[in-house]
């Protein structure tokens, strides 16, 4: 039940075509499903303003397949998987029209274009160029929620002029996802030039003092730049979904 049924449910009730208490039964019946290895939240979208997005990681293809179907036939148009292996994307796609992309692992089922007009305008950035997979990630997030995204990809700090070049962008948006391996500086050279939100995403790219990121995370903590925030290593999704309600506040 997504918000706009909710409320054709409660004006129903206020119009006495059903009583009360039948709506509270419909509404207490219809928070999540229980599929044995899964509980799914149908009620997500009425509190959060979007329905559960799957983690792929760790599922196998066949219950991702069964998430996928429950959601859609509880009326989802689209459902965003994260970390989704090839071998569940070929399970899935035939039997839903999956889009998938192998260099961040998003898929999306369902229809991909239901939110073809995007609004505002989030820019993406990255640090080098092993960074787009997180990056990605969080710009078809971003974008599958109904957000304009723009990319600056291999812009870090070894070759500053790159992202100086790129000041326009900087200046216009109306939130930065800053995607950054090595020593994470680049988090904190766009939080000094931009007068919007900056969301930090540190990454695992890098040599063994990186640390498998925590070096990029701890640089990004300790930024001297105002208005940066810091999300998990290798987060790009929790950067894209919090990027995309930035943007539409």
């Amino acid at each position: 039940m997504d918000k706009t049924e909710l409320e054709i449910l409660l004006n129903k009730v206020a119009g006495g075509e059903i009583s009360a208490q039948d709506a509270a039964v419909r509404i207490k019946t219809e928070p999540y499903q229980d599929l044995g290895f899964a509980k799914i939240d149908y009620h997500r979208s009425v509190r959060q303003g979007a329905a559960e997005v799957i983690y792929g990681a760790g599922k196998t293809k066949e219950q991702i397949y069964e998430i996928v179907r429950s959601m859609l036939e509880h009326g989802e148009k689209s459902v965003l998987i994260t970390r989704m292996s090839r071998e569940a994307y070929e399970y899935i796609s035939g039997k839903f029209p999956v889009f998938y992309d192998e260099n961040s692992k998003i898929g999306i089922a369902g229809d991909r274009n239901i939110n073809q007009k995007t609004v505002g305008k989030i820019v993406v950035a990255t640090g080098g160029t092993s960074d787009i997979p997180v990056a990605e990630e969080a710009a078809l997030t971003a974008e599958f929620y109904g957000s304009k995204v723009v990319r600056l990809y291999d812009v870090g700090v070894s070759g500053i002029h790159r992202l100086m070049d790129k000041v326009d962008d900087i200046a216009s948006a109306r939130v930065i996802v800053a995607v950054a391996g090595m020593e994470g500086a680049l988090a904190s050279v766009i939080g000094g030039m931009a007068d919007c939100p900056v969301i930090a995403v540190p990454t695992s790219v890098g040599y063994g003092a990186n640390f498998g990121g925590l070096s990029a995370l701890l640089s990004m903590l300790n930024s001297c730049a105002s208005g940066v925030s810091v999300v998990n290593i290798d987060n790009g999704f929790g950067a894209g979904y919090l990027a995309n309600m930035i943007n539409k506040m």
